[in-house]
This record gives C-alpha cells, structure tokens and sequence, in this order.
C-alpha cells in the first residue's frame, strides 16, 4: 500500500533517489514511520515486491546543534560493516537537502525482534531473554574492543577528557530545553564535575546502548545494533553505567524505562552484567556506580531535549500526541533527575 503523504518525506523526490540507489528496489514505494523512535526519524520503506529497506532522517524542524548529523552516523555504521560487531549494512547516504528538505541515510533492512516493552519481552521464552542479555554484553565488548584506527574511525572524536566534555555538551543541551528550572540537573552536574574518575585507553562509546537500540534474531542474540547517532570516542565505562540505567531489576524503586521489560524471568541481573563484562573485557569495572549517575544525568538531558521538540511538533504524528508525550517526558525527567542525585549519593559523590 503506497502513502499518499507522510510528514519527513518528500515522496517523488526520496523514491527517484532510491531508484538511483537501488535499481532493483520497485515503486511505486510504502513509507512507514517506525513507532519508537525518540530522537532521529527511522522510516521503514517497502517496495512493490515487498523488498525493504530503511532510511533515516533528521527530527522535523528545530534541532539542537551537531546532534542528529546523518553523515557521521552512516560513516560509522560504514565502518563497523567488516568487523564483529552486527550492523545493518549501508546502501547510501543522501546530503543534497534539495532530496527531502535534511539529509538521510538509508541501510539494509535486518529482520528480527525489537524489545520495546514488557509486551514484546514476553513473546520471548526464558532461555531467549538470558541470550539477549548476555549477548547484549558480548557485543558491548566488541565495541570497546574495536581498533578506532583499523575502521577509519580514529577522528571521530577526542579520546581524552571523555566525561568531561560529556559534562560540558549536555548540560550545554540541558539549558537550552523547556526544563532547565530543575536545579537537580546543575546541582548534580557540579557533584560530577568536581570528581570524575581516571579515564582508561579511549573506545568506540555507543553512547545509547541499550536492549531496544537492538535487533534481537530468533535465539534472542543481537543480529543489529542500532541508532549511532552520538557515538564517540571516549570512556567504555559510560556504555557500561547507561545500559545499567536502562536495565530494571526485580523489585527496582525506578524504571528509566516505562513498563520494563527485563525484569521478567530469564533476563540476567545487573550483577550478571557487570560480571560478564569484567570478565570478557578485563577491564576495572570498580567505578561503574559513577557511570551509572552519569548516565541517569545525561539520560534526564537527553529526555529534556525530546520532550521540548516533542511540545514543538518535531516528531511527527498529531498536535495531541505531541502534546501528551511532552507531558509524560517531563514527569520521566524529574524522576530521572532525582535518580541521577541518588545514583551520585551512593558512588559517594
């Protein structure tokens, strides 16, 4: 079924491209936005022999400086193409603003399962949802232990003063948002500021990393990782505390995610997880609790900047979808402020 309009996407002109891109890839096209998305547009594209692909953009209108650059997030998943680490291959990458009004990049598209939510993770069995988790895992170390160099990724970012200038970008974002009255955010920024650990040799830092940034293949391993967008060079520790943020335990006080899916039964512990990455990658994991105030700090930015362009209508779908999701953003926010002071308190920062 072909779109007649679909907000981020200039049909006529996005199809031709794809054409160009693709010769075998059939119009007339079916456009469809991925549910889930909270920062750049993902559009699933089907072809009239139901071939796919997917192409991803920009949020619509206002966006903050640097964050949603299309050519760095296509160079990466370029790069990481020939290593261990499971990507969706590149196809193209479209910087003519004249195509679709931002540039875009489209990849091949993997089938499987993206766990979004409690739903999704019970379609899974048990013994599915320890794979995901020790996978998830696995694959986090074979990022941290890609050569920068070997892949051409060796410029993608400063290797030094990693948090640091982490610190500096997002409280920068944070003052920007329609949320920068929580003096939580500047209070625990400064806590952070004041005693950030010895960082180790620089990695690949995904800087997202999390199980529904993930493709999941039938036996519940990682067939993709997605959303590259602020990946970096920098401090592997941060991934590690972020996707501790991300993962709920049984019997958690706070969820950075709404309806949490692994706490259900099969999913290792937080405690599994650190253990598998101390033991797969060798490193200190020692003083992973600041990472994980860290990362409730600059999730809570993050969030901020969503919810201001989800109140402005950047995100596509309705004025009252807009509206409602902003408001439900801003409660995560607080909360996630108040964690990242908690989180802080108990690395005795």
């Amino acid at each position: 079924m072909t779109n007649a309009t679909v907000d981020g996407i200039d049909i006529p002109r996005v199809t031709q491209w794809l054409q160009d891109a693709v010769p075998s890839f059939a119009p007339p096209l079916a456009f469809e936005l991925i549910a889930g998305g909270r920062s750049n547009l993902t559009y699933r594209v089907t072809d009239t022999n139901g071939a796919a692909v997917v192409l991803r953009r920009p949020p619509l209108g206002h966006v903050l400086a640097t964050a949603h650059d299309m050519s760095r997030e296509y160079r990466i998943i370029s790069a990481l193409g020939d290593t261990d680490v499971p990507v969706a291959p590149a196809i193209g990458l479209c910087t003519d603003e004249g195509v679709n009004g931002a540039p875009f990049y489209v990849m091949a598209f993997v089938d499987g399962t993206v766990v979004r939510d409690r739903s999704v993770a019970e379609t899974l069995t048990p013994e599915q949802r320890h794979a995901a988790g020790m996978s998830l895992v696995d694959v986090l170390v074979r990022i941290h232990a890609t050569d920068p160099d070997a892949v051409g990724l060796g410029d993608l970012g400063r290797r030094e003063g990693y948090i640091e200038r982490q610190l500096k970008r997002w409280h920068s974002q944070w003052e920007q948002s329609a949320y920068a009255d929580i003096t939580t955010i500047d209070e625990v920024h400064k806590r952070l500021a004041a005693d950030i650990p010895e960082q180790g040799p620089a990695a690949i830092v995904h800087g997202d990393y999390r199980l529904d940034n993930c493709m999941l293949a039938d036996d519940g391993s990682i067939a993709a990782v997605l959303d590259w967008e602020i990946c970096t060079l920098g401090d592997p520790l941060a991934d590690l505390g972020l996707l501790l943020v991300y993962w709920t335990d049984p019997g958690d006080d706070f969820t950075a995610l709404p309806d949490a899916a692994t706490a259900l039964d099969g999913f290792p512990r937080k405690a599994d997880l650190m253990a598998r990455y101390a033991e797969q990658s060798g490193r200190d994991v020692s003083q992973v609790a600041y990472f994980v105030a860290f990362g409730y700090w600059k999730l809570a930015c993050i969030l901020a900047g969503v919810a201001t362009r989800y109140a402005a209508g950047a995100m596509g779908g309705t004025d009252g979808e807009g509206t409602a999701a902003a408001e439900l953003f801003a409660v995560q926010v607080r909360l996630l402020a108040d964690s990242a002071a908690a989180a802080a308190d108990r690395a005795g920062r």
